[in-house]
């Protein structure tokens, strides 16, 4: 059992978001066969009470705390080093001195990184065995969010997708391999960065699919006379405040000419003062809630319209796990292996929602059949356990780890 050094830029507790589901399987699949040195950052206040829920998992933990709001401010000082505002922002100087300790006083051979910003912690120690977990390419989602934007921050978004690019792509040159959570991804990368194409795979996210399971009974949380379209997720993301604004305001009031007692329902924690302003009669925005899965469980049909998507998204699998019917973006849909109009729909304009969800209200037996489907398919094609182990046979040679 070698020791092993994890960095993830967002503490991996409790796994509700996307990020942090990934992150936290990881380092769960990592802890089975390797004593890991865990680094890394609290950025919202309520996930300190999750602090010592990790220490099952780590021979060490080192937890920085970090303000979003100095940390956007700190991240400007990358207009003038010339760099990538992401590595300022995640910069911390007794996060990088415990990374330094770790490394000598616990014989590291090996990192693992999720997430390119902790790289710049392992710059220094070439003679480690580096893998890294992109995750997504982080570059091409500020390049997309550039055309979305006035100047100057379509400026900024273009710029910081230039420089990540550059940095990520050095990361991948000096890594001794890289994964990504799609072939899409890996693909995208690899076209801005065919120097790292030998180097670099896909590693695909999973669910938990006793958990997400639609055999769990729960309480309903709707009222009695409504059905709801559900949507979920880290609400100060901004693809999904853009995704709920967008539908509550094209998509929803055509949906409601007809049916009244449909109510949208945007579960997720931290809503923006954006998203809390889409609350009335029709929109519910619950903030963040202690289980996500009544409300899965009792929705009528979820939907995930993120115009601008990147890798697979981990709602859509959750709530195909639950037995739902799940209306995704062409975008969501494109990352998932299952079939279109078997196991989910795919919409792109307004009308295409309206038309998908519509045949899903009009036939519920539809639905349940599609949503049977969904489940099969995750169970059959998402065990966690089985893509990260694509991971173990770069850290399960001691070759690879000198």
């Amino acid at each position: 059992m070698a020791n092993l050094l994890y960095l993830v830029h967002r503490l991996p507790y409790p796994p509700n978001k996307g990020d942090k589901v990934r992150s936290f399987h990881l380092l769960k699949h990592l802890a089975t066969k390797h004593r890991v040195f865990l680094g890394t950052f609290i950025d919202d206040p309520q996930d300190e009470v999750y602090r010592d829920a990790l220490r099952p998992y780590c021979a060490d933990l080192h937890i920085a705390r970090l303000s979003p709001r100095v940390a956007k401010l700190r991240s400007l000082s990358g207009l003038l080093s010339n760099e990538a505002l992401t590595l300022p922002y995640y910069r911390n100087s007794g996060l990088l001195t415990w990374v330094e300790e770790t490394i000598q006083q616990q014989n590291i051979k090996a990192s693992v990184i999720f997430s390119s910003a902790m790289a710049q912690y392992v710059r220094g120690y070439p003679q480690l065995s580096t893998l890294v977990d992109f995750v997504d390419v982080d570059s091409a989602k500020w390049t997309q969010y550039a055309p979305n934007h006035r100047w100057p921050m379509s400026w900024l978004y273009r710029r910081e997708g230039e420089r990540l690019l550059a940095f990520e792509r050095l990361v991948a040159q000096r890594a001794t391999h890289s994964f990504f959570v799609t072939e899409n991804e890996t693909e995208l990368f690899c076209r801005s960065a065919p120097e790292c194409k030998a180097r670099v795979e896909a590693m695909c996210n999973g669910v938990d699919a006793e958990f997400f399971s639609p055999e769990h009974t729960m309480i309903s949380p709707f009222a009695a006379d409504e059905r709801a379209l559900v949507f979920t997720g880290a609400m100060d993301y901004w693809p999904n405040i853009d995704a709920v604004s967008w539908f509550a305001a094209e998509i929803l009031p055509k949906l409601q000419k007809h049916r009244p007692e449909l109510r949208f329902y945007i579960v997720g924690r931290s809503p923006t003062p954006a998203v809390q302003a889409l609350a009335n009669e029709q929109v519910v925005v619950t903030g963040t809630v202690d289980d996500v899965r009544p409300y899965l469980q009792h929705a009528t049909v979820v939907v995930a319209p993120l115009r601008l998507a990147r890798g697979i998204q981990n709602k859509v699998l959750e709530a195909m796990a639950m037995g739902l019917a799940v209306v995704a973006s062409q975008e969501c849909a494109g990352a998932v292996d299952a079939v279109p109009e078997r196991d989910f729909l795919t919409a792109g304009t307004v009308e295409d929602y309206v038309r998908q969800i519509e045949s899903l209200l009009q036939n519920p037996d539809y639905a349940k059949v599609m949503g049977k489907a969904a489940r099969d398919r995750v169970v059959a094609r998402y065990s966690w356990e089985a893509h990260l182990s694509g991971i173990d046979r770069y850290l399960d040679d001691p070759g690879k780890l000198i």
